[in-house]
């Protein structure tokens, strides 16, 4: 997938953002693909998903940051 305004193929915060809000699957499952082998994108889904919390229509982060928890448990 293409991220909005990047120019790499890294997991920063704004692609793990675009990934989870805009993502289809395909695009989800190498971002779980990518948090399995690396600890620290675990810890970045955990930090974007911190800050749609508040937001009760915000279902695709809920499910990233329960996957995101129970992975790092």
């Amino acid at each position: 997938m293409e991220h909005r305004h990047l120019n790499h193929h890294d997991y920063t915060l704004a692609a793990i953002d675009d990934i989870i809000s805009r993502g289809g699957r395909r695009d989800w499952a190498a971002l779980r693909d990518a948090a399995r082998a690396d600890a620290a994108i675990l810890c970045r889904i955990l930090r974007v998903c911190a800050a749609h919390r508040g937001d009760p229509s915000a279902q695709r982060y809920r499910l990233w940051s329960h996957y995101a928890a129970r992975r790092t448990a």
